[in-house]
């Protein structure tokens, strides 16, 4: 497989599917912004859901063009920590973005966020559907991250965690955590809320010198060298498919 996957055909598509392949949202939020009166088609505003239109319309969504992309990508990236997975950043902090291959001209998005100081497993999209299956927190697909402390993890730390615990009233909770070492787990989540390993671990005061994904669903690492990306394979895209599928 490629890096790029090629649209088949060139008919009237679904408006929100075009949208969807646009990278404008996922498929859902396309017919929401659709029924709110936000997508212009040819100067004319649509909300009829299923409405078809060529894949030259001039499509506008809040004013802005969009069109359907002839290429699709799916890429993983073996994120370095130092990198934000953002489309811009004020402070002008270094973009996982920035280390795509330069022949990519489409717009991507990231999907499996990492914080600026962790490393590892990414993927990379311009199907907003991909992004929004593999994105949700009830996608039901694993992550499995390592993480080194800087002093010796508890017993107490592991078994609250895959006990469940509230912190600030939201509940974390890891589906299984594997014993390295006396500073060293393998983690697995599911839902993979925004920064969960940290947080946990600095309600138990340790603080992680090292956490980096290792696998997304049937996708892992690999020898994928850091700052590096790959195309995801036809039978990792099928595999994730399944995995979101058989949970939902």
């Amino acid at each position: 497989m490629n890096l790029k996957e090629t649209n088949k055909g060139t008919g009237p598509l679904r408006l929100q599917v075009l949208l969807a392949r646009s990278g404008v949202a996922s498929r859902r939020r396309s017919e929401e912004l659709i029924l709110q009166g936000r997508v212009r088609v040819n100067g004319q505003t649509v909300t009829l859901l299923g409405t078809k239109v060529a894949p030259d319309s001039d499509v506008r969504v809040d004013g802005v063009p969009v069109r359907a992309e002839k290429n699709r990508y799916y890429l993983a990236m073996n994120k370095p920590p130092g990198y934000l997975c953002s489309s811009r950043d004020p402070q002008g902090r270094s973009l996982a973005l920035e280390l795509l291959p330069p022949d990519i001209t489409e717009r991507l998005y990231t999907v499996g966020r990492l914080d600026y100081r962790s490393s590892g497993l990414i993927f990379f999209t311009n199907d907003g559907d991909f992004a929004a299956r593999i994105s949700h927190p009830g996608s039901g697909i694993e992550k499995e991250y390592l993480i080194e402390a800087a002093g010796p993890i508890p017993d107490r730390t592991i078994e609250e965690f895959c006990h469940g615990i509230s912190i600030e009233g939201e509940t974390y909770r890891a589906r299984t955590i594997e014993r390295l070492g006396g500073r060293s787990l393998k983690i697995v989540l599911i839902e993979g809320k925004n920064r969960e390993i940290r947080r946990v671990f600095s309600y138990f005061h340790l603080s992680p010198r090292l956490l980096k994904r290792v696998r997304i669903g049937p996708v892992g690492l690999g020898n994928l060298e850091e700052g590096k990306t790959r195309p995801l394979t036809e039978k990792e895209l099928h595999q994730l498919e399944e995995e979101h599928d058989n949970r939902h």
